[in-house]
């Protein structure tokens, strides 16, 4: 195969209605080692609304059971990729998924607004470090995707584009990001499990943190109240992450696709796991949001 053969298999694609075959291709042959990284790393990016990370603070499962809630969180999106929405286990793992969100109090713009993270950081991660930009036939493609997954889950006033979901995203982060002390309770203990997965396992926690700094925005830093890196230690992390993507590119593409579930980092299961029994399983529905009246005296930490 050349390293252009996925692409030219994506481009005879149509975005409107093979979406979930091109994100496919695009997950587990173009970019699975970007992807992986990008939607942690959106997901990393909603603990900074107060709404969002006070919540998953409260219900503890982020902070006491991270390792678990990081693989339950992989393995029902996985799911639904591998087999297909429509599919009777994708239909499992978005049940599933429903399942838990209205266990508790998410306003549709909070949902909305993770939806967004999932459709934008994917895109402007792999266009500064990947291998090569996505085209933009791709772009549309990944917000279709992601457009079905948010009807599915009963999102409303989804976004019909790319750009409006990149409007959307910057404009709620704008409105929204701000320190909460369950946020970074949740962006801890996160950032705590980011240092047990190889490689990371091999440098100082010290040394995961402040790499972990380097790919963040001044706004992101911030809301969280974490360290500004110098720029020249932002300037190194961030070419080397353009390195690798320089030297993806002469590497031959996939043959066969790479799935999150085979990530040495999702470990929860080492016996299997069925997707109807991933996640949290909650009593007293709804459960209330966070107090946000009790946190206003809480203050960021120097």
């Amino acid at each position: 195969m050349g390293r252009f053969d996925v692409l030219r298999r994506i481009e005879r694609l149509d975005p409107v209605t093979d979406y979930a075959e091109m994100y496919r291709l695009m997950a587990t042959h173009e970019f699975p080692w970007d992807m992986n990284q990008a939607l942690s790393f959106a997901l990393f990016r909603t603990y900074a609304v107060p709404t969002i990370g006070g919540l998953l603070a409260d219900t503890r499962e982020f902070s006491e059971r991270t390792q678990k809630r990081h693989d339950d969180t992989v393995l029902i999106l996985d799911a639904v990729l591998e087999h297909g929405m429509a599919s009777e286990r994708g239909r499992a793992a978005i049940r599933r998924m429903n399942q838990m969100h209205r266990s508790y109090d998410i306003g549709n713009d909070d949902l909305r607004y993770v939806l967004a993270t999932f459709v934008v950081t994917p895109i402007r991660w792999i266009d500064r470090y990947g291998w090569r930009r996505m085209t933009d036939v791709e772009r549309v493609g990944a917000a279709n995707y992601y457009r079905d997954l948010g009807r599915r889950m009963g999102i409303r006033d989804i976004p019909a584009t790319w750009q409006a979901f990149a409007r959307l995203l910057d404009a709620y982060e704008r409105d929204h990001f701000a320190f909460d002390l369950g946020g970074r309770t949740v962006a801890e203990a996160t950032l705590d499990l980011l240092a047990t997965f190889p490689p990371n396992d091999r440098l100082p926690v010290s040394v995961v943190r402040r790499i972990s700094f380097a790919t963040m925005d001044d706004a992101l830093l911030d809301a969280f109240a974490f360290p500004h890196p110098s720029r020249l230690f932002r300037a190194l992390v961030r070419g080397g992450l353009r390195a690798r993507g320089r030297v993806v590119r002469f590497m031959p593409p996939r043959s066969e696709p790479f799935f999150a579930r085979q990530l040495p980092q999702v470990r929860s299961y080492p016996d299997g796991y069925r997707v109807e029994e991933l996640g949290t399983f909650p009593t007293g529905c709804p459960v209330p949001r966070p107090r946000q009246a009790e946190r206003a005296g809480a203050t960021a930490p120097n």
